[in-house]
């Protein structure tokens, strides 16, 4: 039998980055799957491509 919802969502393991596994810190209603430092370096690289 199922426990709680709570113990559910407390067992579950830790969200990591895809690009570099850095365990993310999740933030409520927040579904992105990297880090800040993958995605400033993302955000970075690519306005550089633009200019």
């Amino acid at each position: 039998m199922l426990g709680s919802a709570v113990e559910f969502f407390r067992n579950l393991p830790p969200k990591v980055c895809t690009d570099c596994g850095k365990e993310i810190e999740e933030q409520h209603e927040a579904y992105h799957n990297k880090c800040d430092n993958c995605i400033d370096t993302e955000y970075w690289s690519s306005s550089k491509e633009t200019a």
